[in-house]
């Protein structure tokens, strides 16, 4: 199982001593988010500091770029990082994507297909050194003259995650993504229930088998009260979204569903963290008083339904700390 953390918040001048240390104390890979920041820029600095871990998205926001931006982004990447980069992707939800972006979001499965199907064409015209001339529902690219592609990629084109919460989405990343990336508000009853059987169908329906998706569990860990609340936090702002509610009804959470719902549309946003108990918020986070706990507890939970596991260091995260996971999540998991 591969070990690896999302840089959140951090600032671009710090990302160069994440990127080492995270490399250093022997983590296998490095992704970044897109909340308040640009997901690639972190990346073009942690792939020239570092040598061998993987670098990431995870996730860039798909709808609201065109599919040859997100191409050549991947591509310069994987180049920088002699192809060590994952093109990560998701949807985000309609009130982003809509109003905060002025994006098209309607059909957004279909939409995420075609987009993917429209960035591994691009791709493979660079890769092959063929015309371009991919044409689908959402998305036409039939114009690459040569000055305008790129030198080649000795690793080839990128590999593609793609995120899911919902179940339509969660299965085509098992039809055409390389990872399945899982979102951090997640437990190992929605895995066993809910996430894995829909990428399960998703393998089917492309004939393609198990091995071909690694599974990526987003985990959010606490060792100290200030991480418990900082996650918290996190947790309120997540589940107060209705893309998250089938997850808190699995767990007959659903009071909690619509308390924090109708708190983010009154803005409330203050008060929402405090309705989340300690029940809800140790059966979501893994929290422990040592990395050798938080590790054993995640190897317990999760033994078996993840190929990697991505742990989420937020800017106030104690490099020194982190220093401890590698090697404790080893001697867990062996």
């Amino acid at each position: 199982m591969k070990i690896e953390a999302t840089l959140r918040g951090v600032d671009l001048a710090d990302v160069p001593v994440w990127a080492r240390r995270c490399e250093e104390v022997g983590l296998d890979g490095i992704w970044t988010t897109e909340t308040n920041t640009d997901g690639f820029f972190p990346l073009v600095l942690a792939a020239e500091h570092t040598s061998h871990v993987d670098v990431g998205t995870d996730i860039a926001l798909t709808f609201s770029r065109s599919p040859l931006h997100l191409a050549h982004a991947a591509w310069d990447l994987n180049r920088l990082s002699g192809g060590r980069f994952y093109l990560g992707l998701g949807s985000q939800v309609r009130a982003h994507v809509e109003r905060r972006f002025s994006s098209d979001y309607e059909r957004p499965v279909a939409r995420m297909r075609d987009a993917i199907g429209a960035i591994r064409a691009i791709w493979a015209a660079w890769h092959k050194q063929t015309p371009l001339d991919y044409r689908g529902e959402f998305y036409n690219h039939t114009l690459m003259p040569p000055a305008f592609c790129p030198p080649p990629c000795e690793s080839g084109p990128p590999r593609i995650g793609l995120a899911g919460v919902r179940g339509r989405m969660t299965e085509l990343a098992g039809e055409v993504a390389d990872v399945f990336l899982g979102h951090p508000i997640q437990t190992p009853l929605f895995l066993r229930e809910y996430a894995l059987p829909a990428i399960e169908r998703g393998l089917d329906r492309a004939g393609r088998q198990r091995s071909d998706i690694e599974v990526g569990l987003a985990l959010f860990t606490a060792t100290t009260e200030q991480e418990r609340e900082r996650i918290r936090q996190r947790v309120a702002f997540y589940a107060s979204t209705p893309q998250y509610r089938h997850l808190l009804e699995l767990h007959g959470w659903d009071d909690l569903a619509d308390t924090l719902h109708q708190l983010s549309r009154s803005g409330g946003w203050d008060e929402m963290a405090s309705k989340v108990s300690d029940e809800v918020l140790e059966t979501i986070a893994v929290c422990g008083n040592s990395a050798d706990e938080v590790a054993a507890e995640t190897g317990r939970r999760f033994s078996g339904l993840a190929d990697r596991v991505n742990l989420h260091a937020g800017a106030h995260s104690d490099l020194d700390e982190w220093a401890e996971f590698p090697a404790a999540f080893s001697r867990a998991l062996a």
